[in-house]
């Protein structure tokens, strides 16, 4: 082929290991010597003689989850700009399938991994990550592993949520996280207590939930605090899909968001913004996690990083229409229901009527 396009044979090589850039016309001249000769480029073999695969791997615990799916989005870009190809794994949130997933880096099936997880904790976890190397953690911590870091930062979003909420009123207001291991759920509370804190209110454990970060998570915690015997006016929620789950639950009881009860998310999932009422909610970049993962994880097999690099994506707070001042009552259950009319007796003669509440 390297005669047929006349060109030396190193030349056409590099050409197809996009190892050189080459004339526009030079360019033409090999792809039709390729094309007249029937040539497919044979990767299984350039993998071989470069020691690598060339490809990344990304492993998420759902991907169906939105704030996944787009992280999985832009990183896949990302690679691509970068002239890696990227394979997603989806581990359903068993952590055997997560292990077995980072193993894939011991048999060179991907140069590196991404890593999202639910279990922080496993010691497993971290024996293989300390074992396979080769792995950035994003979102979420696996103790004891030694790995770069790409984390939120979830304490300054859970405090921005519950300064919205009180700003507009609210001294009445629970939280709604995941798993309380994990560090999203715990360093947002943190948050969200220092935001009480602030203003002198009493920290209230029973308004405080760790249902989990699913839709019906959010239903499952709107029916315990319907239980409450003072349910809160606001509910900071620790992801928007849980926000969507509370929403849904609040509308079969009745209630209206946000003159009967408030929300902010956290995410900014997409669509947050066209949902009835447009969620508030504190932002977290899924294009910045995906982009900037891919680009430590590459600084990592290049030589240019380090373990111990932990790094931040910014939040930030998005207004829109799911918070409004809170109604004076007693109970939710009440909020959207008006008693039954009963005539007004006149009042008597130098009496001053009590005043109303507005």
């Amino acid at each position: 082929m390297a005669a047929a396009a006349q060109l030396s044979v190193t030349a056409v090589s590099r050409h197809f290991n996009n190892r050189i850039v080459l004339p526009a016309e030079t360019v033409a001249r090999i792809e039709a010597a390729a094309n007249d000769l029937g040539y497919r480029a044979n990767v299984t073999a350039r993998r071989l003689s470069l020691g690598s695969s060339e490809s990344l791997g990304l492993v998420l615990s759902d991907i169906a989850y939105p704030f996944f799916s787009a992280i999985a989005s832009a990183a896949e870009s990302e690679c691509a700009r970068l002239g890696y190809s990227l394979l997603i794994f989806n581990s359903r949130n068993i952590a055997g399938n997560e292990i077995a997933h980072l193993r894939r880096i011991e048999s060179a099936q991907v140069d590196g991994i991404l890593f999202m997880t639910n279990h922080p904790g496993s010691a497993e976890i971290a024996e293989t990550i300390n074992r396979a190397r080769n792995i950035v953690l994003l979102d979420e911590d696996v103790r004891t592993a030694e790995a770069p870091r790409l984390y939120a930062r979830n304490h300054k979003g859970g405090v921005l949520a519950t300064r919205h909420l009180l700003a507009a009123g609210h001294r009445r207001i629970a939280y709604i996280g995941g798993d309380q291991s994990l560090i999203s759920s715990s360093e947002r509370m943190a948050g969200y207590r220092e935001a009480l804190n602030a203003e002198g209110i009493d920290f209230d454990p029973a308004l405080v939930l760790f249902p989990g970060y699913q839709a019906i998570d959010g239903e499952a915690a709107f029916a315990a605090l319907d239980r409450l015997k003072n349910p809160p006016t606001a509910i900071f929620a620790a992801a928007d899909v849980v926000a969507l789950g509370l929403i849904r639950a609040a509308r079969r009881a009745g209630l209206s968001v946000p003159q009967d009860l408030s929300i902010v998310g956290f995410d900014d999932i997409p669509n947050a913004d066209v949902i009835g009422p447009p969620l508030s909610t504190v932002r977290q970049s899924a294009e910045t996690f995906g982009v900037r993962g891919v680009q430590l994880l590459v600084g990592l097999l290049m030589g240019e990083l380090t373990e111990e690099v932990v790094e931040y994506v910014d939040v930030e707070l998005i207004e829109r229409s799911s918070v409004a001042p809170p109604r004076l009552r007693h109970h939710w259950r009440t909020a959207s229901r008006k008693a039954p009319s009963e005539p007004k007796a006149a009042p008597k003669t130098n009496q001053i009527p009590k005043g109303k509440r507005q």
